[in-house]
């Protein structure tokens, strides 16, 4: 099978299991790192108190996270490039499996943020092999929805994983939630061991192959866009926890069903992107980016009532449907060198992860209050949205780069 614009994308791998299969399994790896990633969220008020640290110095272990996976993907994906990918997965869910329950054992602040970030080390390349492995099992015409399946573990993982890890925090101690992302991780590895496909690795691949992404300007530009325009979601959700107890002014037994229905959003966002995308990715990137523009927005009018405060945490969880699009679109301009492009993904989408909280926790700092998060939201957003539509510029200089279903 070829791309439109000449690249090599692999024939379907040999199968172990049906792809409705494969998929899930995938899918329960993304419910453990979408747990873990946004639970800590949620947990933030909960393990700084027991830390003894503020919330802004709380937030420094969710850019910890991130900054792990920014790191990890790149190496992980460039010398594990020529490893069977069933191999591979098994590998990064080994090692998430270890980190997590280190988190959940830390016995000071700089031990949280140690083990926050060798937690995110695997979370970029496992992302990006199961995107592959997924994109393979179907069609062409049909891969951003694939992906956005194995995604909807991550999505899902926002509607139960999230405000069940905030449940037992509240109940059980914060320590809980990450023993249970532990137990999340071995299950997947037993799930991938039984029915991904088995594959012999790609013997022409190397580190240098890989690398040959990062010469390539739309590999960038689409990065960027996903780590400007993303991170208005992390910096609103990151204290939506604190928003709610003290703007809102509602009891933190609430707090989880925010958070569900944060993730309803996010995972109909995520499938109904996806579909969009598969017949035009461009103007569905556009719309979502937008989207969350115009909701993030609205987030400072709408958080002092629970029930307004409801309905636009679900709207700004629709925005979270970008993520799958730009996936696509990183597997048609990156060559010979997908394997480090779609692990690149997660990195751009973890620096967003790092920059929302940090640019959410300057503006508290500086008194302008927890709402404010949703004007610095809806400033990356419209970033973000600038740099894409350079980028589709750019691409329009040179016809044929993209297949023409992108438009």
């Amino acid at each position: 099978m070829e791309l439109a614009m000449g690249a090599p994308f692999q024939t379907a791998l040999p199968h172990k299991g049906p792809p409705a299969l494969v998929l899930f399994a995938l899918a329960v790896g993304a419910f453990a790192i979408g747990t873990t990633e946004f639970a800590a969220m949620s947990l933030l008020p909960f393990f700084a108190r027991d830390l003894g640290i503020d919330l802004p110095t709380a937030g420094h272990a969710i850019s910890a996270y991130a900054l792990g996976v920014v790191a990890g993907a790149p190496v992980i994906a460039a010398l594990g490039a020529r490893l069977p990918r069933r191999t591979l997965l098994i590998g990064l869910m080994a090692m998430f499996a270890l980190a997590n329950g280190l988190s959940a054992l830390s016995p000071s602040y700089h031990w949280m943020l140690l083990f926050r970030f060798l937690s995110g080390v695997p979370h970029g390349a496992y992302f990006g092999v199961a995107a592959l492995v997924a994109a393979n099992l179907v069609p062409i015409e049909q891969r951003t929805l694939a992906i956005a399946k194995v995604m909807s573990g991550l999505t899902v993982a926002t509607v139960i994983g999230v405000p069940v890890a905030n449940w037992m925090g509240q109940a059980l101690g914060w320590r809980s939630g990450f023993f249970v992302v532990a137990a999340l991780a071995v299950a997947t590895m037993t799930l991938v061991a039984l029915y991904a496909p088995r594959d012999a690795g790609d013997a022409k691949a190397s580190p240098m192959r890989e690398l040959t992404a990062l010469g390539k300007g739309q590999v960038w530009l689409t990065l960027l866009t996903g780590a400007i325009g993303f991170g208005g979601l992390f910096a609103v959700y990151t204290y939506v926890a604190s928003t709610m107890m003290e703007v809102t002014h509602v009891s933190e037994t609430y707090v989880p069903f925010i958070l569900a229905i944060f993730g309803i959003g996010m995972t109909l966002g995520n499938l109904a992107v996806a579909w969009l995308a598969d017949k035009a990715r461009n103007r569905t990137v556009i719309g979502v980016l937008l989207w969350s523009a115009a909701s993030l927005a609205l987030f400072p009018l709408m958080a002092g009532n629970i029930w307004t405060l409801s309905l636009i945490v679900f709207l700004i969880g629709i925005g979270g449907g970008l993520g799958t699009p730009l996936q696509a679109r990183l597997m048609d301009v990156s060559g010979d060198a997908q394997t480090l492009a779609a692990a690149l993904h997660h990195s751009a989408f973890n620096v967003a992860n790092a920059i929302g909280p940090w640019l959410g926790g300057l503006s508290i700092a500086a008194g302008y209050g927890l709402v404010s998060t949703g004007w610095i939201g809806a400033a990356l957003a419209l970033g973000g949205l600038a740099v894409f539509l350079l980028a589709i510029v750019l691409e329009r200089r040179r016809p044929g780069l993209i297949p023409a279903a992108a438009e």
